[in-house]
């Protein structure tokens, strides 16, 4: 459970500070700004996507295949691929602003802000992940503390003391883009290029497709939800910013589960306990937010409670398929099927993101949540069954 915390707690500085980040802006600056959360929501997928083929694929690859060159060699080719892909999206921003229904005027500073930023953050997550796989938890922890802070710091020092948008997103990157230059140089040594991305992309298929498909469930379902006006807008940006944090600390869970079974460790009945111990804490911190913040925010209580309370059932029940995914994910002959079921659960979700309904989104999620329950336990109970020891064993033996 300590290291469970501690993955997570990074993941909470992780994500927290560019959650509160985005709130003090919308009060300093501009009421519009807290919104470039949502504008940009969808890119963090994209963002999650690469992280998944260079960062945890590339250390399970090193793990399970014994190459010890990987995970720089994954490090550097993801920078590349991350510059192209990022930089684009940050060249054509008007474009992207404007399919999301949204004032290019009022946001393409900080639109452009947020992908530059999400860029140099992917790069600081590989780095993180390596640290994860090589047992240094504590040290991660220190400079995502670090990172996050500084950004915070100068973002918002900035904007009190000044209102010129470019300057503070110039220096503020600077900053963030120092630090991480600094810590990537630190962790080089000579090595050999070697990595086999395919193997990279097999070990971590099955969240590369469902987050292939948030990135397009939430393009197209943001696009939608967002054309609805106002009212949906705030809303749906509140409820964002009350439960991101905890869904990219609940990524924790996943990555302990697989460092475990990446090194035959596994214990299922201790993940399982610590993993709602956990989704108990998240759970209590999105009321507590909730309490805290919406007399800030001009709410419709009845749309607010439709979109939190589906993020909630979502959190109590994503436990009980995600640990056995981890597990029938890297077992040999349930990978494909582990990756086939995903892409259909999220291409139904990808489908109901075209409805013509501001609840698009959550309708979808709904209808995900079901699926992966259902059809992860009927695949991993015909196969396997949980001994009194709580390791998973095939039912034959």
């Amino acid at each position: 459970m300590k290291r469970l915390l501690r993955i997570a707690f990074n993941q909470v500085i992780f994500s927290l500070f560019p959650v509160l980040s985005w709130i003090l802006l919308g009060l300093i600056l501009d009421k519009n700004l807290s919104n470039v959360f949502s504008l940009t929501y969808p890119i963090q997928f994209l963002w999650s996507v690469l992280v998944s083929i260079f960062g945890t694929g590339v250390n399970i690859y090193k793990e399970k295949d014994k190459k010890d060159n990987a995970v720089l060699s994954g490090l550097s080719l993801g920078i590349i691929v991350g510059f192209l892909i990022f930089g684009f999206i940050a060249l054509n921003i008007q474009k992207y602003i404007e399919f999301m229904h949204m004032d290019y005027n009022i946001y393409k500073e900080f639109a452009v802000y947020s992908v530059i930023q999400l860029y140099i953050q992917f790069v600081f997550a590989l780095l993180m992940e390596k640290l994860y796989f090589e047992g240094r938890e504590k040290q991660a922890n220190k400079y995502m503390f670090i990172m996050n802070f500084l950004n915070f710091i100068v973002l918002i020092s900035l904007s009190i003391l000044f209102k010129e948008k470019v300057f503070i997103v110039i220096f503020t990157l600077s900053a963030i883009f120092i630090f991480t230059f600094i810590l990537t140089f630190k962790e080089y040594k000579k090595f050999k290029f070697e990595i086999d991305l395919l193997k990279c992309i097999k070990y971590e298929s099955a969240s590369i497709s469902e987050k292939v498909l948030f990135f397009l469930i939430y393009l197209f379902g943001f696009n939608r939800v967002l054309s609805f006006g106002d009212e949906y807008v705030i809303a749906l940006n509140f409820v964002a910013l009350i439960t991101d944090t905890q869904w990219d600390s609940y990524g924790a869970i996943e990555t302990v589960a697989k460092i475990d079974l990446s090194k035959s460790v596994f214990n299922y009945k201790e993940h399982r306990k610590n993993a709602y111990k956990l989704v108990s804490l998240f759970i209590m911190s999105i009321i507590f937010m909730f309490l805290i913040l919406y007399k800030n925010y001009q709410l419709n209580m009845s749309i607010i409670m439709i979109y939190m309370g589906i993020e909630l059932i979502n959190f109590l029940v994503e436990p009980l398929y995600t640990l056995k995914t981890c597990y029938l994910q890297l077992s040999n002959n349930y990978d494909i099927k582990v990756t086939s079921n995903k892409i259909s659960a999220m291409g139904i979700r990808l489908l109901i993101s075209f409805i013509n309904s501001p609840f698009c989104t959550s309708i979808g999620q709904i209808f995900t949540m079901i699926e992966q329950f259902i059809v992860v336990n009927i695949i991993f109970y015909k196969n396997f069954k949980v001994n009194y020891k709580g390791e998973f064993v095939k039912k034959n033996e």
